[in-house]
């Protein structure tokens, strides 16, 4: 995926969040929906320990495309867990993290929407 593509993809994903959503959101906010979203949970009242649960399982869902987490299923209360199979450097391939989320949050989206 070439910078240009990606800059594109991502102004597509955000449209598409602003649409559904009234505002546009960054890359917390949808890895926060996309917790929600593998979680099968509502927006509800979370704590904020909870909130970041689920924003860690966003990450690990978009991040799991690429081999850096596997799923290793869910506890009780129905919440996924991840194990982590790779570092995930600090530049990959000349980009920062950043840019890797949002490749996911891209590819995500992607597979599971009509984008």
């Amino acid at each position: 995926m070439s910078k240009e593509t990606l800059i594109q993809d991502w102004e597509e994903v955000q449209l598409m969040v602003k649409e559904r959503f009234g505002e546009k959101l960054d890359e917390q906010t949808i890895l926060y929906i996309i917790g929600l979203q593998e979680l099968k949970k509502q927006h509800n009242t979370y704590t904020k320990e909870e909130k970041l649960d689920i924003i860690h399982i966003g990450i690990c869902t978009v991040l799991s495309q690429y081999g850096y987490y596997q799923s290793i299923g869910l506890d009780d209360e129905g919440w996924p867990h991840f194990k982590n199979i790779k570092k995930i450097p600090n530049e990959i391939e000349g980009e920062n993290q950043t840019t890797l989320i949002r490749r996911g949050i891209i590819d995500y989206f992607k597979e599971n929407t009509k984008l």
